[in-house]
């Protein structure tokens, strides 16, 4: 990257504020709710992965940069015209969780359960939007969908309309806790152990399940455990826990709440002055509703007692983020993110059920 990163936040800041001006109509911000502040001030517009690309399509912005990580600046190229052009600041910034399933692994499963059953007769593969573009195809292929966390229950509702199983990658605690709070025992779940045949599983386990959860989590929400809600709740009695469904089982079960991260923050904005909450998700998330929160009234925890940063999605800065922006103006496109026509085709058709279900 030409840019010096010697360059401070503050010089960077004049200049990308700058850019944008030249730039105009022409140019869109997309900023994940879990990006630095530093990166997130300057988004046009600030939510979850698939909301941004919706925004950004209907904007009609001939550039889409997107600060988050490769597999939304993916889902924006799919939705997006083709006169538009997606870019990721760094192209480094991926995600942990996404690259646990990949189209290799994910075939081999496929072909591993048809020994077992017919999968395109009995399973529907979905993939959390969390996922890589080719995934995202492959469900379109085989009759499946992808969903979001906000929408994921009525994704498996739809999904165990079309067939009697699901096969959910690559987060199994979202799978879980959706699949639960649907009323599926747990007896009924069973892990894939895509590093063994036939996922680590026997024919009968197979046979007998409703869902196959792929052996993927989010390493940030990993680090939640039950624990750290007992001693917040032996601190302050009174206060309130809300988790996303990326936390694991235990940990979503002693929540008050559940939910993506649009509805924790929500939850929280519409709390009355002096609530407390204990927040289960993305630290540069809870720290600006935190931030924000306190001028309200109300405070906010976060859940763990040590910080771990998504080290991918921390990637994007602010100097990635002039340095695209000052190509841009000087008319040259870096970082663009170009999904190949035929999976975006694919993709693009288990988006658009995702849709339509969750509309």
């Amino acid at each position: 990257m030409p840019i010096s990163q010697e360059l401070s936040d503050a010089q960077c800041e004049e200049r990308i504020i700058a850019a944008k001006a030249k730039l105009g109509k022409r140019l869109v911000i997309l900023g994940h709710h879990y990006q630095r502040e530093e990166v997130f001030k300057h988004a046009d517009y600030a939510g979850d992965s698939l909301k941004l690309s919706r925004q950004a399509t209907q904007s009609g912005a001939e550039y889409i940069i997107f600060c988050g990580v490769h597999f939304m600046a993916e889902v924006a190229d799919i939705l997006s015209t083709p006169e538009q052009i997606a870019i990721l600041p760094d192209l480094a910034a991926g995600c942990s969780m996404a690259d646990m399933a990949n189209l290799d692994k994910v075939e081999q499963a496929w072909q591993e359960l048809s020994t077992m059953l017919n999968p395109d007769e009995s399973v529907t593969p979905v993939t959390y939007i969390n996922s890589a573009a080719n995934l995202k195809a492959f469900c379109g292929q085989h009759g499946g969908i992808v969903c979001t966390s906000s929408n994921a229950k009525k994704v498996l509702e739809w999904s165990f309309n079309q067939r009697e199983k699901v096969l959910f990658f690559p987060d199994q605690h979202l799978g879980r806790n959706t699949a639960y709070a649907m009323g599926i025992p747990l007896e009924e779940m069973v892990i894939w152990d895509f590093d063994q045949p036939n996922g680590g599983l026997t024919k009968q386990e197979i046979q007998a399940t409703k869902i196959i959860l792929w052996d993927g989590f989010c390493s940030v929400h990993q680090q939640f455990q039950p624990e750290h809600i007992d001693q917040y709740r032996a601190t302050y009695p009174e206060g309130k826990v809300i988790s996303h469904p990326e936390a694991p089982f235990e940990v979503c079960q002693k929540s008050d709440v559940v939910g993506s991260t649009e509805v924790i923050i929500q939850t929280v904005k519409k709390s009355p002055v002096g609530s407390r909450w204990l927040v289960g998700t993305e630290v540069n998330l809870v720290d600006r509703l935190a931030k924000q929160s306190k001028v309200e009234g109300k405070f906010v925890h976060y859940m763990a007692p040590v910080v771990c940063m998504c080290s991918t999605m921390y990637r994007i800065d602010p100097q990635h983020l002039l340095w695209v922006l000052e190509n841009l103006v000087a008319g040259n496109v870096v970082n663009q993110i170009k999904v190949d026509p035929q999976d975006a085709e694919q993709a693009k058709l288990a988006l658009e059920r995702m849709l339509v279900v969750s509309s």
